[in-house]
């Protein structure tokens, strides 16, 4: 997995959406993938690595867990179910990301065959952790949601130490995420700071920091995903809809064309000329003029189209005289005019 400057990689995070249904999360790839996004992500969890039954609730929300440890322990999925998981994003075109929260989590998505790891920004202080995947050597996406710039610069001093492919994402966790906490600025702060690629991992629930952030320069943009605002679980209100992804994927690919693209300004008028002809103005006369009359301000107007004598020259033809007699509405040409100007104000 490569971190492309030229192509922004969209990630559809799905987190908790699936709320421990295996069929959701398979449903939430078919998705994703329609959509456009180049990554899926999800979260593995294993309770008894990550968590203890005291864990408290953050936000009190599932009906059907007793306790934050139930919780996890209902997110889980085997080992076989992660690898079913990872070959259907891939048959689907998806990189397959996953942020483990435990390093057991982290020795589980190694052995499936991850290419490259998501750290949560929870677990941006977790030195065992970054350990182990620093000595992978795959590519590293560091979120930075709760960290200050010290604790950042540990981090990704532990990373580029080992040589290994980094991408330092902005993200503030806050859910919903308002647009003055997004944190845009730090985008060009973490590439001049670090010499890397930089990502935003927004949870604002809207598509416009994502493509504010691509049209800045991000290599990474990623979203949380649900399938309606209607659905259940703790990250929906930071989420966009599948439908809301498409959306920001095509407005994304826009983007990179645009910036891609010079133009100018001279070309474009040549390529243009046909329209211009249709949607500027000539000079014609205002009303029935006979042969011989001097023209006046009063004689003339300027109408569409702009195929003949072009408005910006009416000041000029102030005094000419018509060699032969012009309609009201006619277009005034060369031809219809004697050679020099006549008129002259009284009194000169």
């Amino acid at each position: 997995m490569e971190f492309d400057p030229q192509r922004c990689l969209v990630i559809g995070e799905v987190a908790q959406a699936h709320d421990g249904s295996l069929g959701t999360a398979h449903a939430y790839i078919d998705a994703i993938a329609k959509a456009g996004a180049g990554a899926v992500k999800f979260q593995t969890h294993i309770a008894s690595a990550e968590s203890t039954p005291q864990e408290p609730w953050r936000v009190r929300f599932s009906y059907q867990d007793a306790s934050r440890y139930e919780y996890w322990k209902r997110m889980e999925f085997t080992e076989e179910q992660w690898l079913g998981l990872k070959r259907h994003a891939e048959e689907k075109g998806l990189e397959f990301l996953s942020s483990p929260f435990s390093l057991e989590a982290a020795r589980m998505l190694q052995r499936i065959g991850m290419k490259a790891w998501k750290v949560a920004s929870g677990e941006v202080a977790n030195a065992p952790l970054f350990a182990f995947m620093a000595e992978t050597r795959l590519p590293m996406m560091i979120s930075t949601g709760m960290s200050a710039i010290g604790e950042i610069d540990a981090a990704v001093a532990r990373v580029q130490s080992a040589g290994v492919p980094l991408a330092v994402m902005q993200c503030t966790s806050a859910y919903p995420c308002p647009p003055e906490k997004v944190g845009l600025n730090m985008l060009e702060i973490f590439r001049s700071r670090y010499a890397c690629a930089v990502g935003l991992s927004d949870h604002s629930g809207t598509i416009f920091p994502g493509l504010a952030a691509a049209t800045l320069g991000a290599e990474l943009v990623e979203v949380h995903v649900t399938f309606s605002r209607e659905c259940f679980g703790p990250d929906v209100p930071a989420s966009i809809t599948t439908a809301e992804l498409k959306t920001l994927v095509e407005g994304v690919r826009f983007n990179e064309r645009m910036r891609a693209s010079a133009v100018d300004k001279n070309k474009m008028a040549d390529e243009m000329a046909p329209l211009r002809d249709l949607f500027t103005k000539s000079i014609v006369a205002e009303v029935d003029l006979p042969s011989g009359a001097v023209l006046t301000p009063e004689a003339l107007s300027v109408k569409k189209p702009g195929t003949g004598i072009p408005a910006d020259r009416l000041p000029s033809m102030i005094g000419r005289r018509l060699r032969r007699p012009l309609a009201a509405g006619e277009m005034l040409s060369e031809s219809h005019l004697v050679e020099e100007a006549v008129f002259q104000a009284p009194g000169r």
